[in-house]
């Protein structure tokens, strides 16, 4: 994944015109129920987010393209769960996780509208919790605003994160 990481990081830096697809793309996918499981694309999020302060990209449109990418994600999971309900667990790839799903229900449960924007910081939580508030048909418009404001929240997040690793760097490389 580390490999994964940079490599992405280095042709974003080498075609800045391409990184805001790249992030709304891997915003997408780790969002999405089923991808973020197979493959975690947060590292990369922030390797992206260490170029805005070294190579001249603006955080702004990366921060958008993050954001909707995420909302976008966790909408399709919420749909998903609406509409095939109690079935989303015998299919793959969540079929070799049964214990995702119980924890999302369970928190949902427990937390309600707030879940969707504390299940979006925590990995296991981040695909599980948008399914369970689709199977157990949480309001549309409370999901979908705790969704965008959540999504929003942390792709500034993964991306300043980056950006002070890279200047933090870029300072002792420097210094040293």
């Amino acid at each position: 994944m580390e490999d994964f990481a940079r490599a992405l990081a280095d042709f974003v830096r080498d075609h800045s015109a391409w990184a805001s697809p790249i992030v709304l793309l891997l915003a997408f996918g780790e969002s999405l129920a089923f991808i973020s499981l197979l493959i975690p694309a947060w590292g990369a999020l922030v390797a992206i987010g260490a170029l805005i302060g070294v190579s001249g990209l603006s955080f702004w449109p990366l921060w958008i393209a993050g954001g909707v990418g995420a909302a976008l994600g966790d909408w399709v999971s919420y749909w998903f769960g609406f509409k095939y309900k109690e079935r989303v667990a015998q299919m793959w790839p969540l079929s070799r996780y049964p214990e995702i799903l119980p924890r999302g229900e369970s928190f949902v449960k427990k937390w309600g509208v707030p879940s969707i924007f504390i299940g979006r910081f925590f990995g296991p939580l981040r695909a599980s919790v948008p399914l369970a508030a689709g199977i157990f048909e949480m309001p549309y418009w409370s999901f979908q605003v705790a969704n965008f404001v959540s999504a929003l929240v942390w792709s500034a997040a993964l991306l300043l994160f980056g950006d002070v690793i890279g200047q933090l760097l870029e300072w002792l490389w420097r210094v040293a």
